[in-house]
């Protein structure tokens, strides 16, 4: 089993900044790809952004230049480094780590509210 743990979400005004973690724990396969999702309210389930293990990354359009997800081995945590936020980044932000079994798993989410 894998654990994911989510954290680093908060209020902020519209460019600002905010470094989301997703910390994973447990029976990690080595060959994986974690993903950023976010869900806004009354909106389907987005992706943001993904990492494999051999950092190969990939952005969502909207995000591109403003968001960056680098990841730490050494610590099992993937970051979301997001910039200049905008109010419709407002959502809640969740990891998914798939690996090369098929199985995935999720996090319980952080979330990110972008206001003046």
């Amino acid at each position: 089993q894998v654990q994911l743990v989510e954290s680093g979400g908060g209020l902020v005004q519209p460019g600002g900044s905010l470094r989301l973690s997703c910390a994973a724990s447990g029976s990690i396969s080595r060959v994986n790809v974690v993903a950023w999702y976010r869900q806004a309210p009354g909106q389907e389930r987005e992706l943001v952004a993904t990492i494999s293990s051999n950092n190969s990354t990939y952005y969502e359009d909207s995000v591109k230049g403003r968001f960056t997800i680098f990841r730490d081995n050494t610590k099992n945590v993937v970051y979301l480094q997001t910039n200049n936020l905008k109010p419709e980044d407002t959502a809640v932000y969740y990891c998914r780590l798939g690996d090369i079994l098929g199985r995935e798993y999720w996090g319980q989410g952080t979330q990110v509210n972008v206001s003046t």
